[in-house]
């Protein structure tokens, strides 16, 4: 049998992705500005996190123009909200004694 510590998800293993999981859990959909300032990241370092999760199919990205500003949107998808609660359900686990 698989040890608890063995079924956590890795696309989560980073705070940066944890994070962002987070914030997209607790709202429909979050601007690319707004997670950035939320988590406190540079454009860089936030970009190639969501890439990150958008490759596993975690978050959805939509991309528009509002007048002639390019606006950036995530959101968790179905499959990233579950897999994200059953990794907090895991770690949950491993607080119990």
């Amino acid at each position: 049998m698989k040890h608890l510590i063995h079924t956590l998800n890795k696309a989560f293993d980073h705070r940066v992705r944890l994070g962002v999981m987070a914030v997209l859990m607790a709202n429909e959909s979050v601007s690319f500005n707004d997670l950035k300032e939320v988590l406190d990241l540079t454009d860089g370092n936030l970009a190639s996190h969501v890439a990150a999760l958008e490759k596993a199919e975690y978050i959805l990205v939509s991309k528009q123009f509002i007048g002639k500003k390019p606006n950036t949107t995530y959101a968790a998808t179905p499959a990233g909200k579950v897999a994200f609660q059953q990794h907090l359900a895991t770690l949950e686990k491993l607080l119990r004694p």
